[in-house]
């Protein structure tokens, strides 16, 4: 095909359909749009590495910048869509130039969910974290000594909270539901990831709300310096991280009248209900297994676009999706391999090393996730077990002492 293709998005999934096409030999006119001032790059390492200094932005961009040329991508920067025209195949950009294409890709991601202004959200030192801006104006209020306050327990939540403590800052972290966690993993992990937590000095409150933020500080009295929460307690803090959950970029797609419904739907070749027109990444809404679901990962992204170039070189391979995911914390590394949606049963197995352990999901018997803390080896287990649809024995999982191979014998 020589039409040109237009990739509306330019993170992980953006970048992964592009080079998969260049690689496949495709040789169509590519353009990416993307929102940020800089080339595509990495975002896992924002909150980690790079929020640490361990790490400069240039090792996090995915090419260096003269690729684009050479492979004949042209990349539109610190621009962003305002409209598609289906009927015209055109997008018409916010300056109101209007750029045709032959195909469309989506890969717009997720946005942070913000807190209200009317509870505090539209204060001075309330962040959330999810591009480069953000972990650069972060860094400015990492100090040792500061008191954060972080809201959400999940795992962008956590992940925040153990870089704050590396650097020295006084971390307290609510969570309204029961625990943390609680929409994402078992009780099980829950525990161990509280426990350690807990053990390098992290104020974990549980079944606890925020009633609002108040500002009074900086010069203007807009930044925030207190928190009161649902308990009737107040506490004051020096700056906010807000994690609690992200949504779908999926406006651009509602507006144009595609199918949308908590992300783009898509079919198994990343298909929208525009046959012109593909989805990818964190806001598409792809079958699997008999339901309808949104993977918020990296993996997914690259699998889902690189998916998507070969439907467009020509090929006919449905996507299979095989969820996995990791969340580093501290010396700990939890990986998960799986999708635990709508689980009844675990079952936890000490692993061979000192403090490592796995977690292992079922649901109606069969086995369909697992989550391992330190222990590589149940992961890679788990992996290879849902990629062939071996069911496990349960004798075996539940015998430390017994050798994980022989799951797959």
């Amino acid at each position: 095909m020589t039409g040109r293709l237009v990739i509306i998005g330019a993170g992980q999934a953006g970048f992964a359909l592009a080079a998969k096409l260049r690689a496949l030999k495709d040789a169509r006119p590519i353009t990416i749009i993307g929102s940020e001032n800089v080339i595509p790059y990495q975002r896992p390492p924002l909150s980690k590495k790079y929020l640490l200094g361990e790490m400069e932005f240039e090792r996090l961009t995915f090419r260096p910048e003269t690729w684009f040329a050479e492979n004949d991508v042209e990349l539109l920067l610190s621009t962003y869509v305002e409209e598609i025209d289906r009927k015209a195949k055109s997008v018409r950009m916010q300056d109101g130039a209007v750029l045709e294409y032959d195909t469309l890709a989506l890969a717009t991601g997720s946005t942070p969910r913000t807190l209200p202004a009317s509870v505090g959200g539209d204060l001075d030192g309330v962040f959330t974290v999810r591009d480069k801006r953000d972990a650069d104006l972060l860094a400015g209020e990492m100090k040792p000594g500061r008191r954060l306050l972080i809201i959400g327990g999940g795992y962008i939540g956590l992940e925040a909270a153990a870089v704050a403590r590396h650097l020295g800052l006084e971390v307290t972290l609510i969570e309204m539901a029961d625990r943390i966690l609680q929409r994402v993993a078992a009780k099980e992990t829950a525990d161990v990831m509280r426990a350690i937590h807990d053990s390098h000095g992290v104020i974990i409150r549980e079944r606890t709300g925020l009633h609002r933020l108040v500002g009074g500080g900086g010069p203007e009295g807009k930044h925030v310096r207190a928190a009161e929460l649902s308990d009737g307690s107040t506490l004051e803090v020096d700056f906010v991280i807000v994690g609690i959950g992200v949504k779908p970029n999926d406006e651009l797609a509602q507006e144009c009248g595609l199918d949308v419904g908590n992300g783009v739907i898509v079919d198994e070749f990343a298909r929208t209900s525009d046959p012109s027109i593909f989805a990818m990444g964190d806001c598409a809404m792809l079958p699997w297994k008999g339901e309808r679901i949104r993977l918020e990962s990296v993996q997914n992204a690259v699998d889902q676009a690189e998916a998507a170039a070969a439907i467009l070189a020509g090929g006919s391979a449905p996507y299979d999706a095989k969820p996995w995911f990791w969340s580093d914390q501290y010396d700990v590394k939890l990986q998960i391999a799986g999708f635990n949606m709508g689980y009844d049963e675990t079952l936890v197995r000490k692993g061979a090393r000192e403090g490592s352990l796995s977690i292992w999901y079922f649901r109606e018997g069969r086995f369909i996730a697992v989550d391992a803390i330190n222990d590589a080896k149940a992961y890679v287990s788990g992996k290879k077990l849902l990629d062939s649809g071996i069911e496990p024995s349960r004798a075996i999982l539940a015998d430390p002492a017994a050798d994980l191979k022989q799951l797959l014998s």
